[in-house]
């Protein structure tokens, strides 16, 4: 029997919901699966039937809703040490597996056991600098340093026989910041489109979501779907719940606090609105949703393209990657960007108002929308991993 070994990052959890996604289908193809991971992907992972060894962790430093520098510079002795033993851990893990193949999303430490054991290697990646926050980012030596460093990682990743790039082609790329004009990795990229499962929900499954929540279609809906880090989630949760209260009385709203393990069964909290910490129906309200507010991760903005709904994001303090993936969805003109350190429960409200009343968001996700259809990114990876086993 065929074996892979899927490898995601442990933080937040659209690195780990990406590769599910893709072993759903290797395991069609009667492919047996083992997963390594840390943090609360470790959790959702196991929540999916699937094994997963726990590593090491390996994450930067956040603070109450944003992403410390000073913390995660002192963390980096931690780092090495923790990268160590990953990679010995992981040397171990493929050695006993003897996976045909190893699948990593954003991780390293599996690409080098498996170059050290001579096993094929693919990694998925939408990260490839390591991006200052946006106050350092105004020297113009800072910029030549993300530039080095963008090479420089650029080259530490080739070391997989494939770099898949969850994303579509320029000039739609929601990570450009993260992935253009890097000269190392240009031989080796492959851009796949969006590894979000397409929306294949039936009339019968959105009427049981319409049902549960008592919800009417036929009024504004949103979907709140919070995600990343514990630290940086309930401070953001909390002036969200502030914010419900500006509505207007027609809108219908749904947060979800993205929490693994958390309760599936959801409570009200107004005549209109409803919490989940763990939303099992979140597909159905992705599609029944008329916008989404969310944070700045590449997995979230890519499935609200994929169902074409506008978003509001709100990404993480100091977090480069997603300040700048809400940066392109601020150009591309489908949503709308706050910034969570100054972000006031008004502005949410404002923000939602904004986009329901001004049809041109939807219409430009929507075009956008078109272009994610012809790139199914999942069968793209699966073609490209099926052709090493």
């Amino acid at each position: 029997m065929a074996k892979a070994y899927l490898a995601p990052y442990g933080v937040g959890l659209g690195h780990a919901s990406r590769l599910v996604s893709i072993s759903e289908h290797l395991k069609e193809d009667d492919i047996k699966i083992k997963f390594s991971s840390f943090g609360e992907a470790v959790s959702y992972i196991r929540i999916h039937g699937y094994e997963c060894v726990k590593v090491p962790p390996i994450e930067f430093a956040w603070n109450d809703g944003g992403f410390s520098i000073k913390n995660s510079i002192s963390n980096i002795p931690q780092w090495f040490t923790n990268f160590a033993r990953q990679l010995a851990q992981e040397t171990k893990n493929i050695s006993s597996f003897k996976p045909n193949i190893v699948i990593a999303d954003s991780r390293l430490s599996p690409l080098v056991a498996s170059k050290i054991l001579g096993i094929p290697s693919i990694v998925i990646l939408n990260q490839i600098k390591l991006l200052l926050s946006p106050r350092i980012r105004e020297f113009k030596a800072a910029r030549a340093f993300e530039k080095m460093n963008g090479e420089f990682f650029g080259n530490i990743w080739s070391i997989a026989e494939k770099l898949l790039i969850p994303d579509l082609p320029p000039p739609y790329t929601i990570a450009e910041h993260n992935i253009w004009n890097l000269e190392s990795i240009k031989k080796k990229m492959h851009y796949i489109g969006f590894t979000t499962s397409k929306c294949r929900l039936d009339d019968q499954k959105i009427n049981n979501a319409l049902n549960s929540l008592n919800l009417n279609k036929n009024k504004p809906i949103i979907f709140i779907h919070i995600s990343g880090p514990y630290g940086t989630r309930l401070n953001l949760i909390s002036t969200i719940m502030v914010a419900c209260k500006y509505f207007r009385k027609d809108i219908q709203y749904i947060i979800s606090e993205g929490k693994p393990e958390g309760n599936t069964i959801p409570r009200k909290i107004s005549s209109t609105g409803w919490y989940y910490e763990w939303c099992p129906i979140r597909d159905e309200i992705f599609a029944l949703s008329h916008l989404m507010v969310i944070r700045g991760g590449h997995e979230a903005i890519s499935q609200a393209i994929e169902y074409g709904k506008p978003v509001v994001t709100i990404p993480i303090h100091n977090h480069g990657e997603q300040i700048g993936n809400s940066k392109k969805v601020e150009k591309m003109k489908i949503g709308i960007r706050l910034e969570s350190s100054k972000i006031v429960p008004f502005q949410i409200a404002e923000a939602v108002h904004n986009i329901l009343d001004n049809h041109s968001y939807l219409e430009n996700v929507q075009k956008i929308k078109k272009v994610t259809d012809g790139l199914d990114g999942i069968n793209n990876a699966l073609n490209i991993i099926r052709s090493f086993i």
